[in-house]
């Protein structure tokens, strides 16, 4: 198939991209570069030698996404294309609901006119709010998010649930993946946050290649195996897989909506995650436990079994696994892809 990745220049979406090639499919990418980089693109069809064509196109203007639609011919689209920061999006709100929900507008639409009904959609572990029991299984109701940006995600997966009732052509995945972490074991393309890192390990990373002082460590006193909060790690590897696996089975399938949980099932703390990753890269990490940080859950993790008895997919590699390419990637682009 002929896949459009949105949101391809990202961290995510770049890693999918090779998947994607690497499985025989050819690849277009769509990206404003607000988070995502040229270079990882151009990276990434690089590893897997292939041509990538990156097509700098805001999604949120309907007019250029639907110009682009029209002159690409595409089969299925994957679509990553969102504004992603948690904190930034509960300060500014009225953004990320115009960006995130905006840019599905645009898309859904354009894809409608050019007769491409088959759709990959980039959730998140959030929609399940703070009520869920844990582990999450993908039946849970009613879905729900403290944040903004999880907001987003919650009412676009009852978007397409609703465009795909009204028209039953329509094949959509939903993937609700937990913390995705780790790099390329090349060490070529890996994560690259714009400014302080809003997730644990690039923070991490950042203070091992001497970026950063030290880790911040928001709580030491919650009911878990060590007192810090535990999460589904999972490396990123195996969330661009479960999306090339996801895809291809759509497409085979019959119309529906379906949706996956990409998890390994079990919880690793923010202090197991240093541990393992001062002995990936032989640094210490400097950190402090700090007060709780408000909104934070003590634990919570997948249960993957959906995914491994309809897709045949599981997660393949450790947390070990993850900060040792996690390092490779840093120790080689100190700053990302500002080094290139």
């Amino acid at each position: 198939m002929r896949v459009l990745v949105t949101g391809g220049a990202g961290y995510i979406g770049s890693h999918t991209v090779v998947s994607l090639l690497e499985d025989g499919h050819e690849v277009e990418v769509v990206d404003n570069l607000v988070n995502g980089n040229a270079e990882a693109v151009r990276r990434a069809g690089e590893l897997a030698g292939a041509e990538v064509p990156l097509h700098e196109v805001d999604l949120a203007d309907a007019a250029a996404t639907a110009d682009l639609l029209s002159r690409i011919d595409v089969d299925a689209v994957i679509h990553f294309a969102a504004l992603k920061a948690v904190g930034e999006s509960t300060q500014k709100p009225l953004e990320y609901y115009a960006n995130n929900l905006g840019t599905t507008f645009s898309l859904l639409a354009a894809m409608r006119e050019n007769d491409v009904r088959t759709l990959v959609f980039s959730s998140s572990a959030t929609v399940y709010g703070e009520k869920a029991p844990v582990p999450y299984v993908e039946d849970f109701e009613p879905l729900d998010s403290s944040s903004t940006y999880g907001q987003t995600k919650v009412m676009t997966e009852r978007i397409l649930t609703d465009v795909a009732a009204a028209d039953p052509r329509w094949r959509i995945a939903l993937l609700r993946y937990f913390n995705p972490v780790g790099a390329h074991p090349s060490g070529r393309i890996g994560e690259d946050p714009r400014g302080i890192p809003n997730n644990l390990v690039p923070f991490i990373a950042q203070v091992a290649v001497g970026r950063r002082e030290k880790l911040s460590v928001f709580g030491g006193d919650y009911p878990t195996t060590d007192g810090t909060c535990e999460r589904d790690y999972i490396h990123v590897q195996d969330v661009a897989e479960g999306h090339v696996v996801a895809l291809d089975a759509i497409a085979a399938g019959d119309a529906a909506v379906h949706t996956w949980n990409l998890g390994s099932g079990q919880g690793t703390s923010v202090l197991e995650m240093i541990g393992s990753f001062e002995r990936a890269s032989g640094r210490e990490i400097p950190h402090e436990v700090v007060a709780r940080r408000a909104g934070d859950l003590p634990a919570f993790w997948a249960d993957p079994t959906k995914a491994e008895r309809e897709l045949g997919w599981r997660t393949a590699r450790s947390v070990d696994d993850m900060c040792r390419d996690t390092w490779n990637w840093q120790s080689q682009n100190p700053q990302g892809y500002a080094d290139a």
